[in-house]
């Protein structure tokens, strides 16, 4: 038996590497042609020079586009609250080379690229100060510009993030899977192929795949999310950034189908060594070793959890207005 599945487990290792090679090479092409990550305006009307309204900024999931779903949600802020500048974050020229990058690309790379389109936009330097709304992986994403970007350094604050349906502790499972045996057998053989060098470097969602089987191996060789996370050291700049936050929302479906475990989207996480029951965060280490100084948030009121019904961004936009818009991009 052991000889029958080691096969499949190298040939797909192979595979991954191979593709990720063929994807490094798609990805300097993409670059060339394209250019970087940019931010693109997502209002229908002009720009409002003499507006003193919080400009946002979006970042979009998996499969999505800069002016993709989440147009939907800034056409509706902008009739709510005439005045607001909604940008979105659009890795190169084209809606295409967007969607491609969500799968492949080096995350490392699109959060730098990132924080610089937004030390660069006119605008968000004139008002100084900017809310952030991230959608599914997006909003890892854009956690992660909160933690490295020098905003503050060059006078602008990070007002408000908001996490729509976020992997903050990663995911370890299937969409859809209906079949236990064959998911638990495709976690093994992604988690092999997951944290190769190649893999890492130019797959997305392996770079926040986490094996909670094998966290010495996550914790090693993940290079993204067991950095922001401070998995490896406790860096203090991540910690003084995100605590300046005035406030960071944390939106759970319960009913995720695409976010497995659903609880990492409030930084919970299946218990090491065992893919059923989740730790709390309140128990967990990143909690109470204070790598994120999320328990300072918390005390002053400013870490917040929100529990929806349903599945992955599966919300309402009355909800979002009233709950979200009302409470934290109205300023």
């Amino acid at each position: 038996m052991v000889l029958i599945l080691r096969v499949p487990c190298l040939a797909l290792i192979l595979a991954l590497c191979i593709a990720s090679v063929s994807v490094r090479c798609q990805e300097r092409e993409l670059y060339a042609r394209e250019g970087l990550v940019r931010l693109v305006r997502l209002n229908e009307a002009p720009l409002d020079v003499n507006s003193n309204r919080t400009p946002v900024v979006f970042w979009h999931g998996m499969g999505d586009t800069a002016k993709g779903s989440v147009s939907i949600d800034a056409l509706a802020l902008e009739k709510r609250y005439p005045g607001i500048q909604i940008y979105s974050i659009q890795i190169g020229k084209t809606s295409v080379a967007d969607e491609v990058a969500s799968y492949f690309s080096n995350l490392n790379q699109q959060v730098q690229e990132a924080c610089e389109a937004i030390l660069a936009n006119d605008y968000i330097k004139k008002i100084g100060h900017l809310n952030g709304v991230g959608f599914s992986q997006g909003a890892q994403f854009l956690r992660a510009v909160v933690q490295r970007c020098p905003l503050k350094r060059n006078g602008i604050l990070f007002k408000n993030l908001i996490s729509l349906g976020g992997q903050h502790q990663g995911v370890y499972g299937l969409p859809d899977c209906n079949s236990p045996t064959l998911c638990d057998y495709i976690r093994r053989l992604l988690t092999l192929g997951a944290y190769e060098k190649e893999v890492q470097e130019h797959l997305v969602q392996a770079q926040y795949w986490h094996d909670p089987m094998n966290e010495k191996q996550y914790k090693e060789r993940n290079i993204f999310l067991a950095d922001i996370n401070n998995e490896r050291h406790v860096n203090q700049s991540y910690k003084l950034r995100l605590s300046r936050l005035d406030n960071f929302v944390l939106v759970k479906f319960e009913g995720d189908e695409m976010v497995v475990p659903p609880e990492s989207s409030h930084f919970e996480f299946f218990v090491p060594n065992q893919k059923k029951d989740i730790l709390p965060l309140e128990q967990s280490p990143i909690w109470l070793e204070d790598r994120l100084g999320l328990p300072s948030l918390k005390e002053t009121d400013r870490l917040k959890f929100i529990s929806l019904p349903g599945n992955h961004l599966q919300y309402k936009m009355p909800w979002f207005l009233s709950e979200i818009g009302d409470r934290y991009l109205d300023n």
